[in-house]
């Protein structure tokens, strides 16, 4: 696996980060039903279920980093791929969203920054040949 390819996962990694940090400040969780349903999962609180939530995605890509794609684990290009998918798609959903509402929706401003990420990291990892190149033994 090249360096690149970790890059651009980790790139994906801080995106969603900075992505979480916009969303909660900006109380996503208050205006978006989804957000809002999974926050109050955890506690009737949704500042701190959305919290707790967000948190959780961004260790569980950490944890992914750390221990699948840095190692070049077996299993690297598979979390790269749904990570890649995942992110993505959250991107283009602020940005739909915001389209759909005329004005600014929580999340619009890191939202290129998901996609960006996520569209490099694809373009890495379809540029580097096949899946097998891509592993390294673990």
């Amino acid at each position: 696996m090249n360096p690149q390819m970790k890059y651009g996962f980790l790139a994906i990694v801080v995106a969603q980060a900075m992505h979480s940090t916009e969303e909660y400040l900006t109380r996503l969780f208050e205006v978006f039903a989804p957000a809002r349903f999974i926050s109050s999962l955890l506690t009737d609180d949704l500042q701190v279920g959305f919290l707790i939530v967000n948190s959780a995605v961004v260790l569980i890509g950490v944890w992914c980093y750390l221990f699948r794609v840095r190692p070049g684990h077996k299993s690297a290009v598979g979390w790269m791929w749904f990570w890649i998918i995942f992110e993505g798609a959250n991107g283009i959903g602020h940005v739909l969203l915001a389209l759909s509402a005329g004005e600014y929706f929580p999340g619009l401003m890191t939202a290129p920054a998901l996609i960006a990420a996520s569209a490099y990291l694809a373009w890495k990892i379809s540029d580097s040949g096949s899946v097998s190149q891509n592993i390294q033994p673990s």
